[in-house]
């Protein structure tokens, strides 16, 4: 399937469902952003200060961020997941089921987090090569963008979900990149209207970042269709080859 009729879908699949994807992420992504701004304003504040201190209440909100942003992506793909079957749910029914795969999830995006980070970190201490090294985080980042599908469609664990997710990605390592390539604009323009909203307050800060946090899910459905359909055809060949090996 080509990739306009892959974010076709995704965009239709995300119109129809978007207040069932409102009432199940919303929540969870203004408590996120809540945090992360809080989070920002006390280290931009620590950041002038000749000692920095950062003490539990730090260490603690950002726990409280990965095990949100865990919790997010395992609601937000189990909905994905339990809708392609064609079966109804509850926001609060996917938010129940949802807690089971925190742990595998939350393992998973510290081992994969890392994988991404280290070229950069590594190409860093060359000076201008860290380019290089932004480069090879992305080509990881699309390779290990089926981590959390493997680990709550699959039942994985999370390292076979970072094996099998870099194995999954290799034909479609373009597509994918393409996809991911669509948080730029979205990152540029919240930034710039965050920005002018600056001066609203807080409470529209909270408003906008988490807008523009809950359209950067449109990113998630569009390579949860994706990985739907080439999953269906690594199945499709699975049974062929089956069948052909019993006749």
């Amino acid at each position: 399937m080509s990739l306009s009729a892959i974010l076709t879908e995704a965009y239709n699949f995300f119109r129809n469902h978007i207040v069932q994807l409102a009432s199940l992420t919303v929540p969870l992504l203004l408590l996120q952003v809540v945090i992360q701004l809080w989070l920002g304003s006390e280290l931009a504040a620590q950041a002038e200060v000749e000692v920095p201190q950062f003490g539990a209440m730090h260490g603690a909100a950002m726990m409280a961020l990965l095990l949100i942003f865990s919790l997010l992506i395992s609601a937000l793909t189990l909905y994905l997941e339990v809708r392609s079957r064609g079966h109804e749910v509850t926001p609060g029914m996917i938010l129940k089921n949802s807690f089971t795969f925190v742990p595998p999830l939350l393992l998973a995006g510290v081992f994969s987090g890392l994988a991404i980070l280290a070229p950069v970190m590594l190409f860093a201490v060359f000076g201008p090569f860290w380019v290089v090294g932004l480069a090879i985080s992305f080509y990881l980042f699309a390779r290990l963008a089926y981590v959390n599908f493997m680990v709550i469609v699959e039942r994985l664990t999370p390292l076979e979900a970072i094996k099998n997710s870099f194995k999954f990605s290799s034909p479609i390592v373009l597509k994918t990149m393409a996809i991911l390539m669509m948080y730029i604009p979205l990152s540029l323009v919240g930034g710039t209207v965050l920005s002018l909203a600056e001066f609203g307050g807080f409470p529209l800060q909270v408003i906008i970042d988490t807008v523009f946090a809950f359209l950067g899910l449109f990113v998630n459905v569009a390579l949860f269709r994706l990985y739907m359909v080439n999953r269906s055809t690594d199945v499709s060949e699975d049974d062929s080859n089956s069948d052909h090996t019993e006749i």
